[in-house]
């Protein structure tokens, strides 16, 4: 658990190693993200058959998506340059839940976490609860 400098509010998002337990392996994600980014961009057509998908739900599992991948990434190198891609990434994704905050699945809004070193803590939150409610907008 770590409290939050702003609001002494507790982000109590689980630890790495149980978040990212049942993710793909680090490859598999990060071509999975890649497609995903080329689906958003227009580079590439959606593949996946089925009813549409909402777009703002799906840009933000995209963004969710590569925030978790540059943090799993940070944990595995803890040099400055993934690390401040897993902060920019999870920077990103707060921005975006600040001006979609329906979207928000974990139980602290991104407000919470605002003078947060890195951001991480929140990402991590998201995903455990992104995963729990069936990874939806993908």
């Amino acid at each position: 658990m770590r409290v939050t400098p702003n609001t002494a509010e507790v982000l109590d998002a689980p630890p790495p190693h149980e978040v990212y337990a049942n993710a793909p392996d680090l490859r598999r994600e990060m071509h999975q993200v890649l497609a995903l980014g080329a689906e958003r961009d227009g580079r590439k057509v959606r593949t996946v058959p089925g009813p549409p998908v909402d777009a703002t739900a799906a840009e933000r599992a995209w963004l969710l998506r590569r925030a978790a991948l540059m943090d799993r990434m940070a944990l595995d190198d803890p040099g400055p340059g993934p690390v401040g891609a897993a902060a920019r990434t999870a920077g990103q994704l707060v921005l975006y839940d600040r001006r979609h905050p329906g979207l928000v699945a974990g139980p602290h809004h991104p407000d919470a976490i605002t003078l947060a070193p890195s951001r991480r803590s929140y990402v991590r939150q998201e995903y455990a609860a992104w995963t729990a409610a069936g990874r939806p907008g993908t």
